[in-house]
């Protein structure tokens, strides 16, 4: 018999968790997993990944009324959800992301309450990032880990991070889930998307091949902090760069972005700055970039470094979350950048520092080179789709074959 198999996410909207249980719900072993993917609605400014989804063979069950906003209708939600597991009877049931984790572990809490310990779903829950800083208030936060505490201690059976920094900060920081309880499984993506376009982004920007591009992929929000890159663009602007050699690439769209754009005007980089807003192709525009960059205030392991690593490129990156597990061997600390295999890093937020770090790679075309060559390899040989599935299907082997329930 099958192993059936439910995964929740809030909603498929750009990002990596949307590819990810995309992933997961197409390439398990049909032989042996049979999967259903809950997910809810998409606001129109974060952009719609269901696409992928359909391009993948899924075709997700919709529950209208779940949302990444916290509100009453939520007890609709995990309604839905709750009768949705009485109907597939699955063996385990396996939530993505914060809201789609309270909901639905919450849900299976009351599924298995009164079914004997052979009958119950057991529940594994990925935090592809966390809720506990940068989002909330601090009130807000502090309820959210209180909530994040009972759930993984009453309703979960199995616990994934996805970088060993992470799994440090959420059981060590913040007190979630005891060690014992936690898998870590890094991301992987799909190698084949990371296809070499080489020179049409370029083209479709009417830029040559001296023109130095940084480029950041993401969804333009408060906590991907964009801010930070238009200030240090704006300090290189101020520190002599030359405008004409140096452009900024935001790939990507979102709510912030009128306001991101109205910055750009603020500082004077308008004419060094350009919003391509969202692209399926994403995969295959790293190759014109030199270097990507990533902002963030919280992450867990940001796939837009893994595909620009994969595609070769250096990157710059804030240290939060997995990123540090990313950049290979620490080399030495220059000027309060860290220096690394894969690329460079700052400790703080500080535009002053960020800016030190774009300039160091922009001086050193040599080493940019070394460093992509020696992050594709890092990512071919460890982060592939391919081994993230056999993980799982491992991890759920094992929760089924010897762990015992903690309802």
């Amino acid at each position: 018999m099958p192993i059936r198999v439910v995964r929740i996410i809030d909603r498929l909207n750009i990002g990596g968790p949307a590819k990810h249980v995309t992933w997961l719900t197409a390439g398990l072993n049909s032989g042996q997993f049979e999967s259903t993917l809950i997910t809810g609605t998409v606001p129109a400014s974060e952009g719609d990944m269901n696409y992928f989804a359909r391009e993948a063979g899924v075709e997700p069950l919709v529950i209208a009324e779940m949302s990444r906003e916290i509100g009453p209708r939520d007890l609709i939600v995990a309604w839905k959800v709750y009768k949705e597991l009485r109907r597939v009877k699955p063996h385990i049931l396996h939530t993505h992301k914060a809201k789609a984790g309270a909901v639905g572990r919450s849900a299976a809490f009351f599924y298995n309450l009164l079914k004997p310990d052979s009958a119950r779903c057991r529940t594994v829950h990925t935090f592809h990032g966390h809720v506990f800083h940068s989002y909330y208030t601090p009130l807000k936060s502090k309820i959210f880990i209180l909530i994040e505490r009972l759930l993984a201690r009453h309703a979960t059976d199995r616990i994934i991070t996805i970088s060993d920094e992470q799994k440090r900060e959420i059981t060590g920081d913040f007190g979630v889930g005891e060690a014992t309880k936690v898998a870590v499984i890094p991301l992987g993506i799909d190698l084949t998307e990371i296809k070499p376009a080489l020179g049409r982004l370029r083209s479709d920007l009417g830029l040559g091949d001296d023109v130095f591009l940084l480029g950041i992929v993401g969804r333009l929000c408060e906590v991907k902090n964009h801010s930070l890159l238009l200030e240090s663009a704006a300090r290189l602007s101020q520190e002599g760069m030359d405008p004409t050699k140096f452009r900024v690439l935001i790939i990507g769209d979102g709510e912030l972005r009128t306001e991101l754009e109205r910055k750009t005007r603020e500082l004077g980089i308008e004419d060094c700055v350009v919003f391509t807003g969202f692209r399926k192709d994403a995969g295959q525009l790293y190759a014109d970039l030199d270097v990507v960059a990533l902002t963030s205030l919280n992450e867990g392991t940001p796939v837009t470094l893994i595909e620009a690593m994969c595609a070769g490129r250096a990157v710059i990156a804030t240290e939060v979350g997995g990123v540090r597990d990313l950049m290979g061997e620490f080399a030495t600390k220059d000027r309060g950048i860290s220096i690394w295999s894969h690329g460079v890093t700052t400790a703080s937020r500080d535009a002053d520092r960020f800016a030190d770090g774009i300039r160091y790679l922009y001086e050193r075309p040599e080493l940019r080179q070394k460093m992509g060559a020696r992050a594709s390899a890092f990512v071919r040989n460890r982060l592939s789709k391919d081994r993230l599935i056999r993980e799982i299907e491992s991890l759920y082997r094992q929760v089924l074959g010897g762990s015992t329930c903690a309802f």
